[in-house]
């Protein structure tokens, strides 16, 4: 009897789980009472810029193959190999990394796209005014 009730109490949550509650909770603290999408001021992120939409599906298609198309996550490092080869955005050359961005930073569509990724997950191609996209979201904060 003495293990059940041992195991009872864990199974509640409050002592097994309450690292990885607390870590999930913190970054969820500071954006808000909803799930964090949408809500927070800032964002991490990679993209691929491409002018045209046949390049950008060429680059998708890579990593569909790899990783996507398994269910898996783009590793970030593999993500930057695909930023270097195909984007032609100048952040291209550091993998795609544009670091830490506010809302309001970026134009129209690609906002709408960075702030509602959730982290660890690439976005489908989509057309903002300077060409097509991609998007690994790394991180949010406010």
């Amino acid at each position: 009897m003495g293990k059940d009730s041992k195991s009872a109490g864990k199974g509640k949550g409050k002592q097994a789980a309450g690292g990885s509650d607390d870590a999930a909770s913190k970054g969820k603290a500071k954006g808000g009472k909803a799930d964090g999408l949408g809500t927070c001021t800032y964002v991490k992120a990679r993209h691929v810029l491409c002018e045209k939409q046949g390049k950008i599906n060429e680059a998708y298609k890579k990593l569909q193959d790899g990783w996507l198309s398994n269910g898996d996550k783009v590793p970030p490092a593999e993500f930057a190999k695909i930023a270097a080869e195909y984007s032609e955005c100048p952040s291209g050359k550091k993998g795609g990394d544009l670091g830490w961005f506010p809302r309001g930073k970026m134009a129209g569509p690609f906002q709408e796209v960075a702030f509602n990724t959730p982290v660890g997950v690439t976005s489908a191609p989509f057309k903002s005014t300077h060409g097509y996209h991609i998007i690994l979201s790394e991180g949010r904060k406010n």
